[in-house]
């Protein structure tokens, strides 16, 4: 194939995926795994039905045996609870009292000892195994956020570098500096008036919001002349566009260029080596794949500049789009938060979206702190101070007013310790810089843990109660 493909590109790669109880071979998962299968119900049933088919072949006398001074089979039970859960492990136990009443029709009194015993291991076990079960998928959900938001840093730190770059060379070139681009780009994800412009049959199962806004711009910043969108659903290509920019053209679903970047998800355009003959009819294909690694469209160029085909155009071509696409997979839940609070910054509203979807899907709780400062010379004073005091993780929304400055802190897997502990610590500095504590300082504390399915209104409570008319 007569094609290269555009490597380490931050916004093409594949998301990783963290494992809690380490890195497990297939083996190990299929002994201990984190989450109950489907057919855990006939996993169980027949692992208990073979085991006293064996011990009823091996001791016919005693199948349970009772006489062994040991309970031996009450293990079975014991690995199904672990593996499982309490009740799985309850269900291997009765028909373990099952097989009693089968193999012992004449046995003499009830073994009480024998099942009593046997049922308080199975249920100790087994609330062990739902315990840290649902640890598991709780540290699994928080991973999947924390991975996806380092997806998104990532294209925003190599954005910014480029740009910084590009600010020397073009400047006076272009009407438009990068920064105007990626923020016209925010807005046409969660722009619901451009969504309406899109074709009907690009919109069903694959919004793709301001299709023909996005290729103008991605035109005007890697000069291509000639392109066309095409939106990928059910990871099929769609042979109609939902965006073009230049003169029509077919698009020609099995060719070399299309196939091979719908392949690898990367960028893909012609060698410009003289001993090549090129054998297909496109210069790039760029894919439109999301921070979670899900392909939604795909960008087929036709003709552009010869000199715009190079290394760094087309890697900043594949962050523009990957950018675009990370937008249009939270704009249902950013935009019902910007609809509530219009003045609210893009970054902020897209994490808050993440970390409520998060509460929702495993409930890991993640909180809002505002901190109301008096606008006067002490006031700012303690405002940057405490913004200067950030944590890591936490996302900042500075508001100021004539009369007050409200600090918006939203604090990823934060419950009520948490903010307990943020606060002392912010006390502690103040008392340490300043001598002084939020009380003294006149400073009003607002806390508020993300719960429900509307995360903007929540937020614009939160507003009012810090004395914000947003």
């Amino acid at each position: 194939m007569n094609t290269a493909a555009v490597e380490n590109n931050p916004g093409a790669s594949k998301p990783r995926h963290a494992h809690p109880f380490g890195n497990l071979g297939r083996v190990r998962r299929f002994l201990a795994p984190a989450v109950a299968r489907p057919f855990a119900i006939v996993e169980t049933v027949v692992l208990v039905l073979v085991v006293l088919a064996v011990a009823r072949w091996l001791h016919p006398e005693d199948p349970l045996l009772l006489r062994a001074g040991f309970p031996w089979l009450w293990l079975v039970s014991l690995l199904v609870a672990l593996r499982y859960g309490s009740l799985l492990g309850l269900l291997s136990g009765a028909f373990i009292l099952g097989a009693w009443a089968l193999f012992y029709p004449h046995g003499g009194p009830f073994p009480t000892l024998y099942f009593a015993g046997g049922l308080i291991q199975t249920i100790l076990a087994g609330h062990f195994g739902d315990t840290w079960g649902s640890r598991a998928q709780r540290a699994s959900s928080l991973n999947d956020y924390l991975n996806d938001r380092l997806v998104a840093l990532t294209n925003s730190h190599y954005l910014m570098r480029l740009s910084h770059e590009r600010l020397e060379k073009d400047l006076l070139s272009r009407p438009t500096t990068l920064r105007d681009s990626i923020t016209e780009l925010r807005r046409l994800s969660v722009s619901s008036e451009t969504a309406l412009a899109v074709p009907a049959v690009a919109r069903e199962g694959h919004p793709l919001g301001g299709a023909s806004g996005l290729l103008e711009f991605v035109a005007q910043a890697c000069q291509i002349e000639v392109a066309a969108l095409y939106p990928v659903r059910d990871n099929k290509l769609d042979s109609e566009a939902i965006g073009r920019i230049g003169d029509p053209f077919e698009l020609e679903v099995h060719d070399e260029l299309v196939m091979h970047a719908l392949n690898t998800l990367s960028v893909a355009h012609l060698k410009n080596e003289d001993t090549v003959v090129p054998v297909s009819q496109y210069l790039v294909c760029a894919p439109l794949v999301s921070a979670d690694g899900e392909l939604r469209a795909l960008l087929v160029v036709k003709r552009m500049p010869f000199l715009s085909l190079n290394f760094d155009n087309l890697q900043l071509l594949l962050v523009l789009l990957g950018y675009y696409a990370d937008g249009v997979e939270h704009s249902a839940f950013v935009q019902r938060i910007l609809d509530s609070v219009p003045n609210c910054p893009y970054e902020f509203a897209l994490d808050l979206s993440r970390l409520a979807r998060l509460q929702q899907k495993a409930g890991v709780a993640s909180s809002l702190v505002a901190l109301a400062f008096p606008r006067d010379e002490e006031g700012d004073s303690l405002f940057e101070h405490v913004m200067r005091r950030r944590r890591s993780l936490d996302v900042m929304w500075p508001v100021q007013t004539a009369k007050q400055s409200v600090l918006v802190n939203l604090m990823p897997a934060t419950d009520t310790t948490g903010i307990d502990g943020y606060l002392a610590r912010i006390e502690a500095s103040l008392t340490a810089q300043f001598n002084t504590d939020l009380e003294r300082a006149r400073v009003g504390v607002h806390t508020l843990h993300l719960e429900g399915d509307e995360p903007g209104a929540a937020l614009m409570r939160l507003l009012k109660r810090s004395g914000l008319d947003v």
